[in-house]
């Protein structure tokens, strides 16, 4: 169910809500190659020039919004909403409403975090409309025509927070959790047209996208800060401070300009997750969103290690397992006593596959929406793993095109991408 703001006690508590984001490319119905309509797209849905769409109204569960580049769409939950349920619903009934205004166009939504062979020096076209300044800002300073600006599509997750304990308690959770994420979600195997030996690309370029200003990125994983004052004194404001010769205007003097895998957002009262890539359908995503936020709560509710102990796992152990589930995802070996630790895990070495299936059935053993489907879905891989399966390591454009064209008939039909 999705709620009103009415229906709503401001600031939100720790697991009161949940806000879900998806993105997907516009690509041609025939070839796949990307198309940049996503102005076209909304000017037909509303009779007017606009950057953000609700086909429901107000009080609809769903909009749309434009992102960085003009063949991506991003569907978002309106409002906060107070559990996932009905939300899978709700996403694949807005993914056919654009598929069909997409069709007389001649294009549709495709799925999966990049595009396989999308050249983005060469196709990637900005937003042009509303909030240009802040994309050209972007642009002049890093550069967005690359794989790590132009060709990037993801799930977001924003769990609220009431207080600086409560953000505290999430953020120290959120830390531990995401260098696991990709071992889940990765579903980006496929660049430039090739195999990429690296399960989820997109992360691989996202975490070096600007160069230029490194603490934009950081090392993904946050560093151990646990309070409002400290995180804008340490993280934003040591941002802003790098930032300032390159924009001295201040146009990208805001939260939105840090981009960690977790990152505070105090002006709603959130933490946004970025480090998912986002599925063949919104029900896969759910699904893995029901996970992660359950071993989030469990993690806050210090049932494997205590919040004080917590926040001394250091960033650079965490970042060390980051890069390697970006590469082997599901394949991944765990080894960083730390991380075993924090879900107390006493062995050595824990492959990251069976990690998720043994958080699975002890946080969310029989949920009868999510828990069938996440099994299944642990038992068959990533999906990156599952592309993998369908190409060839040195592939013909024929054979991507072909498993790309049946993962866009999936985002359609609300079906999950199977292997022979």
């Amino acid at each position: 169910m999705t709620t009103t703001p009415s229906d709503w006690s401001y600031p939100l508590g720790l697991f009161d809500a949940v806000g879900i984001e998806m993105e997907y490319m516009i690509v041609d119905r025939e070839t796949l190659d990307v198309r940049p309509v996503c102005d076209e797209l909304f000017r037909v849905a509303t009779g007017a020039e606009t950057s953000d769409v609700e086909p429901d109204g107000p009080d609809g569960t769903v909009s749309w919004s434009n992102e960085l580049a003009l063949h991506v769409v991003e569907l978002k939950t309106q409002r906060p909403a107070a559990s996932l349920e009905g939300l899978a619903e709700a996403f694949e009934d807005h993914v056919r409403r654009v598929d069909a205004l997409l069709e007389p166009m001649g294009a549709r939504l495709m799925p999966t975090a990049m595009h396989p062979w999308m050249d983005p020096n060469t196709e990637t076209k900005l937003w042009p409309h509303e909030y240009n300044d802040i994309y050209r800002t972007y642009d002049r300073i890093f550069g967005c025509k690359g794989h790590g600006w132009g060709n990037l599509q993801s799930t977001h997750i924003n769990l609220p927070f009431a207080n600086d304990e409560e953000f505290g308690r999430l953020h120290a959770a959120l830390r531990i959790v995401l260098p696991l994420l990709p071992a889940i979600a990765a579903s980006s195997p496929i660049v430039n047209g090739d195999w990429s030996p690296i399960s989820c690309h997109r992360m691989e370029v996202y975490r070096s996208n600007a160069k230029r200003v490194p603490l934009m990125t950081g090392l993904v994983v946050p560093e151990p800060v646990f309070t409002r004052e400290g995180y804008e004194r340490d993280i934003l404001g040591k941002l802003y401070d790098e930032l300032e010769p390159l924009d001295p205007q201040g146009i990208l003097r805001h939260e939105f300009a840090n981009a960690r895998g977790a990152m505070a957002r105090f002006d709603r009262g959130a933490i946004e997750i970025r480090v998912l890539d986002i599925q063949e359908c919104p029900r896969a995503d759910l699904a893995i969103a029901a996970l992660v936020i359950e071993v989030v709560r469990a993690m806050v509710d210090e049932r494997w290690m205590s919040y004080e102990d917590q926040k001394k796992i250091k960033t650079e152990p965490l970042h060390s397992v980051l890069l390697d589930t970006i590469r082997y995802a599901d394949r991944t070996r765990i080894r960083e006593h730390a991380l075993l630790s924090a879900f107390g895990i006493q062995q050595g070495m824990v492959w990251a596959a069976d990690l998720w299936t043994n958080l699975l059935e002890q946080v969310m053993p029989d949920n009868p929406n999510w828990t069938p489907m996440l099994r299944r879905m642990l038992r068959t891989g990533t999906l990156a793993n599952r592309i993998g399966s369908r190409v060839r390591r040195f592939p013909m454009r024929p054979e991507i095109h072909d498993v790309y064209a049946e993962l866009s008939d999936c985002l359609h039909n609300g079906e999950l991408f199977r292997v022979p």
